[in-house]
């Protein structure tokens, strides 16, 4: 018995466009940068970590968004909704760190956040290793999302810069991935554009 053919709009593109290692790169500048700011900052107030937390998950999360079509996936396809729902978790408890802080508040919303997206980014990259070039970046990248969400929590006493210390070496470890990974599609789809 033959299975009926799906319209062409409804099959689920894997094929990545060129140009993905641009939200790739991005990604990884907003981690490095704050990660930066967390080093080299020495003793941030509370409003500085809602602040710079707060700008990191929200620049995160909207490079997330805007890099899905990117990927190759439809927004509507089981892929696409997995990376939708991880930039839009990061996006909003970006902005809500923005406007409201505390230590215990900084290091709950972060760590929601930072486990919410990166238990959907590890499914994501499970679901797609071996048939997509970023699967293997996703499924290390939501390992150290979780990581850093189960981290967090235990250093709110400690204060805004052991929090954002937590913070900031979770993402100097995903923007070294993202940048290592960028860099090499960008080197793939130069060389892709200079073959006859």
């Amino acid at each position: 018995m033959t299975q009926p053919l799906k319209p062409l709009g409804a099959m689920p593109a894997t094929a990545p466009r060129p140009d993905l290692w641009k939200p790739v790169l991005l990604r990884s500048a907003a981690a490095l940068v704050f990660g930066a700011v967390t080093i080299f900052w020495p003793s941030p107030s509370i409003e500085v970590m809602g602040w710079a937390g707060g700008l990191y998950l929200l620049a995160t999360g909207v490079v997330a968004l805007r890099g899905v079509p990117a990927t190759g996936f439809q927004r509507d396809s089981a892929q696409g909704k997995l990376l939708s729902a991880a930039g839009s978790v990061l996006a909003g408890a970006g902005f809500a760190l923005v406007l409201l802080h505390g230590d215990l508040l900084f290091a709950v919303i972060a760590a929601l956040a930072l486990g919410a997206a990166g238990a959907l980014e590890l499914w994501c990259g499970l679901q797609n290793r071996a048939r997509h070039v970023l699967a293997r970046d996703w499924i290390a990248s939501g390992i150290i999302g979780l990581g850093t969400a189960a981290v967090l929590p235990f250093f709110v006493s400690l204060g805004a810069h052991a929090l954002l210390g937590v913070a900031g070496g979770g993402a100097i470890i995903s923007g070294v991935l993202w940048i290592l990974s960028g860099l090499t599609l960008r080197h793939d789809a130069r060389g892709g554009a200079e073959k006859p």
